[in-house]
């Protein structure tokens, strides 16, 4: 009996060790916010496409269904979104994945007065939070945090 306990241990501990390569260590994704376009909105909202670069520094394409994210600027929320796009981030290689946000009016004004207290400012931190779906071990979370700065007037002759 003894021995039969200690075999079934044994297949345990060598069980778990075989799921455990199976999902193995990843470098965490690299996400920079590539573009920022306006949508089409309804009553008091703005809606815009945020364009995000996803770049897969890992030796094994990664396979999403679906993508959150929430974006923060000046340390305030400021858009939401979600998309149900699908595809795959290819392994060492990068793709364009665009998800709609929106921007509600009172996150809007929020931003405005922030803005309105103080001199003029050439940059404006923001930071993005989300995570690309990809079922039950394969949901990887990202974030990124930048700076907005804003074209420099031109000045006229």
């Amino acid at each position: 009996m003894a021995l039969a306990r200690r075999i079934t241990l044994i297949a345990l501990l060598l069980a778990l060790g075989a799921c455990s390569s199976l999902f193995g260590t990843r470098d965490p994704l690299r996400i920079d916010l590539v573009g920022l376009e306006p949508a089409t909105g309804q009553g008091m909202e703005a809606r815009f496409t945020v364009k995000l670069r996803v770049q897969n520094p890992n030796d094994q394409a990664i396979d999403y269904n679906g993508i959150a994210l929430d974006l923060s600027v000046n340390g305030q929320p400021l858009a939401s979104g979600v998309s149900d796009a699908s595809g795959q981030v290819p392994r060492f290689g990068e793709k364009v994945i665009s998800v709609p946000v929106s921007i509600s009016a009172f996150s809007a004004f929020r931003q405005a007065w922030g803005l309105s207290g103080g001199p003029p400012r050439q940059g404006m931190p923001y930071e993005i939070n989300g995570k690309l779906a990809g079922g039950l071990f394969g949901t990887v979370r990202f974030s990124d945090k930048g700076v907005l700065n804003w074209p420099e007037p031109v000045a006229r002759p």
